[in-house]
């Protein structure tokens, strides 16, 4: 079984800055891709940024320039820093990966989300 587990949402106010990390653990042998989705009240979720194994990394038109997407790959960890934050942002931020199992099966697997409230 894998597990990903979000840390770092919280409350903060306009202009600050947060880090989310999520560590991927359990029967694992190479993750390819790692990402961030969002989906804030009433709305779907949506792509925030993702980072493949040679950190490449792809963001939302909407975070560019204001968060950066990383990856430990020693530690199965993808890190989000988010920095300049906005109202809009507020949504639970779930963790994505796109992984090759031990028993050899390419899946995605998610989190359960960490909420981000950003206040004005």
């Amino acid at each position: 079984q894998v597990q990903l587990v979000e840390s770092g949402g919280g409350l903060v106010q306009a202009g600050g800055s947060l880090r989310l990390s999520c560590a991927a653990s359990g029967s694992i042998f190479r993750i390819n891709r790692m990402g961030w989705y969002r989906q804030a009240p009433g709305k779907q979720r949506e792509l925030v940024a993702t980072i493949t194994s040679g950190s490449n990394t792809n963001y939302a038109d909407s975070v560019k320039g204001r968060f950066t997407i990383s990856r430990d790959n020693a530690k199965n960890t993808v890190y989000l820093q988010m920095n300049s934050l906005e109202t809009e942002d507020t949504a639970v931020y779930y963790c994505n990966a796109n992984l090759q199992t031990r028993s050899n099966y390419i899946m995605d697997y998610w989190g359960k989300g960490t909420l981000v409230t950003v206040s004005s």
